[in-house]
């Protein structure tokens, strides 16, 4: 075998996972292009404090809200065509800010660009599930989570440098023109790349009545509990976390220091995705989510321990260390959903999980009131009550033993099948 065809083999790379992951660079690097400075865009066009914190709240809301939707749309229209549809979509959102500049048409264009990712989620993994085989599939989502930070990264460096070019105004418009362009890329080259649907959409379509009721598993629902309650202990603390650094303890950092501290968690999470893939996609995937969970916990009870920034340093990298597990996480979900529904199961899922926790928000608030003590200590609470539930309730399927790679196309456009309920040794 060559190293060409080990490489591709090993992270899972194939000609339609090529098309998603060029997809998500460009479409991305355009959303981070243009979103990223949309505040200072919306104050330049007189829209004030108010349209910010609207845009905002519409950033959080319709990130919960589209997730649904965009899995109810790929298993019914095919994965190939549904992120065809998402590009449309983000790109006419594109072209209302690009030929219309008022604060209200940003706001209303919002509506079609700004969750682009939330919308496109579902499709995105139900690809994966579908690209690769069960036994490569928390590879395929980890390599798909580490190409989304690319356009993180690199987009808003791109955009600042359109705004000194061309000033505000005329540089957030330019940056939503080289998004629109982007996007087009994008659309082209996930026609071509990625593999059609096997599966009719009319054949979708039939089973949608019975979804509503058979899509959760009981080990689906005790996944979502726990990662219900696990997000509980993130959110309750997590807009805090800068004043309690830089205000609150002992010795208090820079807002500098608080930003290198970020990066230092962002290098832990970027070191540990491949090898934890490389040992999840070899047995079962609940031993990796269960310590995914025990570092959501941890961590709170870690910071408010911390009255300076070496320690602060060390907490960091346990809070990097949350995304252990997390493609494990998200693979382990398509794995629970059933067949033929996984991308709508996927974005149920994220519809419900993300409401439920959007209300941590506002519970973190008044905690703090009482005490930085009792919000970091209640939000490790719940972290315990949702390790040990997953724990003693959760499951995951075994993966099969062994994948050969073909080096351009995915060994099958639907899942293989499963293995029967039992045979003899």
């Amino acid at each position: 075998m060559s190293f060409k065809k080990a490489l591709t083999g090993f992270f899972g790379i194939n000609r339609s996972m090529l098309g998603l992951l060029g997809m998500v660079v460009l479409v991305g690097m355009g959303e981070k292009v243009a979103e990223r400075f949309l505040p200072v865009y919306l104050i330049a066009l007189g829209g004030g404090s108010i349209s910010i914190g609207l845009l905002n709240g519409l950033d959080n809301l319709l990130s919960a809200l589209y997730s649904y939707p965009g899995g109810w749309l790929s298993d019914r229209l095919g994965t190939k065509r549904a992120l065809l549809v998402f590009n449309f979509i983000a790109m006419a959102g594109f072209v209302i800010v690009i030929l219309v500049p008022s604060w209200p048409a940003v706001i209303g264009a919002s509506f079609l660009f700004l969750s682009w990712t939330a919308i496109s989620l579902p499709a995105s993994m139900d690809l994966v599930s579908k690209a690769l085989p069960k036994n490569k599939r928390t590879m395929g989502v980890s390599v798909h989570s580490l190409v989304r930070r690319i356009p993180m990264g690199a987009g808003p460096i791109v955009g600042g440098l359109f705004i000194a070019e061309w000033g505000t105004e005329l540089g957030v418009r330019l940056a939503f023109c080289a998004a629109l362009g982007m996007a087009i890329v994008a659309a082209g080259m996930q026609q071509v790349m990625i593999a059609p649907d096997r599966k009719k959409a009319e054949e979708h379509g039939e089973k949608a009545a019975a979804c509503a009721a058979s899509c959760f598993s009981p080990p689906l629902l005790n996944l979502l509990v726990a990662d219900i309650l696990v997000r509980f202990c993130e959110q309750i603390p997590y807009a805090f976390v800068v004043v309690w650094a830089v205000r609150e303890i002992a010795s208090p950092v820079t807002e500098f220091e608080f930003g290198v501290l970020t990066s230092i968690e962002m290098a832990t999470a970027l070191l540990i995705y491949v090898p934890v893939a490389y040992f999840a996609d070899r047995g079962k995937k609940k031993p990796f989510v269960a310590v995914t969970f025990a570092f959501f916990t941890l961590f709170p009870m870690a910071l408010l321990s911390c009255q300076s920034f070496w320690p602060l340093a060390a907490a960091f990298v346990l809070r990097g260390l949350k995304e252990f597990g997390e493609p494990t996480r998200k693979a382990l979900i398509m794995d629970l959903a059933p067949e033929g529904r996984k991308a709508e199961t996927f974005g149920k899922y994220y519809l419900i999980r993300d409401t439920v926790v959007s209300l941590a928000a506002f519970g973190g608030a008044f905690l703090w009131e009482i005490g930085p003590a009792v919000n970091l200590a209640t939000a490790s609470a719940c972290g315990a009550a949702g390790t040990l539930w997953f724990i003693a309730r959760g499951a995951s399927p075994a993966n099969p033993p062994s994948y050969s790679p073909s080096s351009s196309d995915p060994p099958s456009s639907s899942p293989p099948p499963s293995p029967p309920p039992s045979s003899p040794p």
